[in-house]
């Protein structure tokens, strides 16, 4: 309206906070701020995520794989048979030594034969300091893997890829195993593997294969038994019977003449496992 005081003044379109540039283009120094504000927040949460990422993506990456083709079925009870340096001997069950005997084994580390009655800690247990190898050898018994190392001869790194690898999973445990001929070895009830390299693909195979592997027909002397005598037993420590943080220690020197035999003699029979006692076979 012409008497409308101000009425033909332009209105500016300008907004609070607002600068024109030398263009003639208003910055809104509002807008301005909340995008930097929100590229502050991005590169912030990048810089403390992103690594994590990587540093869980390489601790996954040194867990134990399942690896295919050697996952065990009914139709193929025992993949181990086809992984290049397994050694497989058919172990009879139900033989148990006091805390203050020993075995004579016939293999280092042992892999089966007459064990404690009390089984070492297998949930994924790291330990520092030889375990003593009967109450590991129980421990196969339950469907464990052993991964043993050679202090001596083991390079740093591989060490720590077998801690990472075993740290916090269940029915494994890794100890030193000083006097043993290969940087490392892995033991299940019945099987063993040694080793030259944590990297080696054949770590996982046998994890794979045998770890928990309860499928009948693994031993040609005994079909319908699993790779593993005691199928419903349990990893974690019975309180007061096993501390892993305090474990007896490994046994010094070679069994006397009285220690307990491959065949049980001297043992104690245990009557809550599988029956039958006697000296192995070399399994097929």
């Amino acid at each position: 309206m012409a008497g409308t005081p101000g009425g033909n003044v332009p209105k500016s379109g300008k907004r609070p906070g607002s600068v024109p540039s030398s263009s003639g283009r208003q910055i809104d120094w509002f807008v301005v701020g909340a995008i930097v504000l929100v590229i502050v927040l991005i590169a912030g949460l990048l810089w403390y995520l992103v690594p994590k990422f990587l540093d869980n993506r390489e601790a996954e990456g040194l867990k134990p794989q399942t690896v295919t083709g050697f996952v065990p079925s009914a139709q193929d009870p025992d993949p181990s048979t086809r992984i290049p340096g397994v050694t497989k001997v058919y172990y009879r069950a139900a033989q148990h030594v006091r805390a203050d005997q020993r075995v004579a084994y016939d293999q280092s580390p042992p892999f089966g034969g007459p064990h404690d009655e009390v089984w070492a800690t297998c949930t994924g247990i790291v330990y520092p300091d030889p375990l003593r190898s009967e109450n590991a050898v129980h421990a196969l018994e339950h469907g464990a893997v052993w991964i043993a190392y050679n202090p001596d001869t083991i390079s740093d790194a591989d060490r720590d890829t077998l801690e990472k690898k075993v740290s916090g999973e269940q029915f494994l445990f890794l100890s030193p195993y000083p006097g043993l001929d290969h940087p490392l070895s892995l033991q299940s009830w019945g099987h063993q593997l040694k080793l030259d390299s944590a990297g080696d693909p054949r770590v996982d195979q046998f994890i794979t294969a045998l770890r928990r592997n309860a499928t009948p027909g693994v031993y040609r002397e005994n079909p319908s038994e699993a790779a593993y005598p005691e199928t419903q037993a349990a990893c974690a420590a019975i309180p007061g019977a096993f501390d892993p943080s305090n474990p007896p220690p490994a046994d010094q020197g070679e069994p006397g003449p009285d220690a307990v035999q491959m065949d049980g003699a001297g043992g104690i029979p245990a009557s809550d496992e599988n029956a039958g006692a006697g000296a192995p076979m070399p399994a097929g």
